[in-house]
């Protein structure tokens, strides 16, 4: 017998932009897809109508080409299995609405919300959990009709409940997890399949779809463990065989150690922000696919292809992941550091543009100075937005030297190696950066001082900071006047510190 064809599926909300969490699921699905030379589905799950956002499905699949992340079928490519769209597969799940209401597994149900809000409020006063209790309770059929046709007359719109047996116990062998298991009378009650609105529920839509688009595996986060035993009495409703699942862990903050929620502000969370800021697609997949994943081994930079072959859902972790911002600037500048000058020097410029520091149209001699300057910053950068602040001494008027620079000063002897220095710069002809390391040399020769104590007052009189590329390089960039003025700045601060 063939073995089956792995087929894996995306399901996103158009709720909103791509979260870290929803873009993990993604990326799993996908090297799931890949490892096994399997189909990955792209299915937009957009039955709640009040929660969708205009272009919401659009911003999704956007974000996910910037990942990396490709899909086999979807509303974009079509497929066998098709619509992709939920809210065009209303006549399909009708079909099996009516099925389960004919052989009696499901009913109208026309509780309205105020009496089911008091049902609850009831049950916790007598400190019971709130639950949902069958309406037509010892009622004969014919009684039942009745009651139904009463409510109708009221102009009341039903749901449609499935019913859910006692004393039944749905498990399954979770990849992730383990086997795990559910009491029937832990779901809560018969639960809606199909709203006032005619639309289906998610726990019902979801076995529709994964079922007719033949999904083997659903891999998912763990806040959706308790969605899956009232998919599988669907399942079992049905007379039909579940997938297999496996749950991912949480991801949580490393600062607080707890669920990242999308609440969370000190925590970017959405794909959007990490493009928009200057992060690299390769390493955001990198960084994405060890939430919750081990490779094995000390390695923490994989490229794409890697990734695909060594995948496997069975190491899965079941800790929660740690999404640490610390780890992802190091990966992204890892990244950087080896990435085309090209695409470095493209998202530079955007960004130094929408800061107001160049101008949208640069000429030829202004691009060169930017790609220079993407260039000495390049191995800094944890992500390219960062060139705004590390570049600021290029753009802003000379600012006098923090406390903190004073006092590194204060600790050499700066003040002969500062003018000689300058008194070394004037005498350059071509103020290029080998020019201005020759110019360090003499200061040395000259003043006989060496070392850190030579380099440190140059670096910080020059550049405003103790740490950065090559004094070279940076001081090339701000150009001979700039410089100078700079010089003559510290040391009139100098003799006003007494130094």
């Amino acid at each position: 017998m063939a073995k089956q064809k792995i087929r894996v599926r995306y399901a996103p909300s158009p709720t909103g932009h791509l979260h870290i969490g929803n873009a993990r699921t993604a990326l799993f699905n996908y090297l799931f897809a890949r490892h096994t030379k399997g189909t990955l589905v792209l299915r937009i799950e957009d039955t709640d109508q009040k929660r969708n956002v205009k272009g919401g499905s659009q911003s999704q699949m956007e974000n996910l080409h910037w990942l990396g992340i490709d899909w086999d079928e979807g509303p974009d490519k079509g497929g066998d299995f098709g619509p992709y769209r939920q809210s065009e597969r209303k006549d399909i799940y009708n079909k099996y609405i009516k099925q389960l209401i004919d052989e009696g597994k499901a009913y109208y149900s026309y509780k309205t919300e105020e009496e089911l809000e008091e049902q609850r409020e009831e049950q916790r006063a007598m400190g019971i959990a709130p639950h949902y209790t069958y309406e037509y309770e010892g009622m004969t059929a014919d009684e039942i009709k009745q009651a139904q046709e009463k409510a109708e007359a009221k102009g009341l719109t039903p749901v449609v409940r499935i019913h859910i047996p006692e004393m039944v116990t749905y498990s399954w062998d979770d990849i992730v997890k383990g086997h795990l298991s559910f009491e029937s009378d832990t779901i809560g009650g018969d639960f809606v399949i199909q709203k006032r609105d005619g639309m289906p529920t998610y726990n019902f839509a979801v076995v529709i779809d994964d079922h007719l688009m033949e999904i083997t595996h659903v891999l998912r986060g763990d806040d959706h463990i308790s969605n899956t035993p009232k998919q599988l009495a669907v399942y079992q409703a049905l007379g039909w065989e579940p997938p297999k699942f496996g749950h991912m862990t949480l991801i949580i903050s490393a600062d607080t150690g707890k669920k990242l929620s999308k609440r969370d502000e000190s925590v970017l969370q959405f794909i959007e922000q990490y493009r928009d800021l200057g992060y690299l697609p390769d390493a955001m997949f990198n960084f994405i696919t060890l939430l919750g994943w081990s490779p094995g081994g000390e390695n923490e930079i994989f490229n794409q292809r890697e990734l695909i072959k060594q995948f496997d859902p069975e190491r899965l972790s079941k800790s929660p992941a740690t999404f640490d911002q610390k780890k992802l600037e190091w990966i992204n500048n890892q990244y950087i550091k080896k990435a085309d000058r090209d695409t470095l020097l493209d998202l530079s410029l955007n960004n130094l543009q929408e800061a107001g520091l160049v101008e949208q149209d640069p000429t030829p001699e202004k691009m060169e100075w930017v790609r220079q300057l993407v260039n000495i910053y390049s191995v800094q950068m944890s992500y390219t937005k960062q060139i705004v602040d590390l570049a600021k001494i290029f753009f802003d008027a000379p600012k006098d030297l923090s406390d903190e620079e004073i006092d590194e000063i204060r600790k050499d002897e700066a003040r002969p190696v500062i003018e000689e220095f300058k008194k070394q710069i004037n005498l350059i002809s071509r103020f290029t950066a080998p020019q201005i390391m020759n110019a360090v040399q003499a200061t040395r020769r000259e003043t006989g001082i060496k070392g850190r104590r030579l380099f440190m007052p140059i670096r910080i009189a020059t550049t405003r900071s103790m740490v950065g590329p090559g004094v070279g390089e940076a001081m090339e960039l701000l150009g001979k006047a700039r410089v100078v003025e700079h010089l003559d700045l510290t040391l009139k601060q100098m003799s006003e510190n007494g130094l």
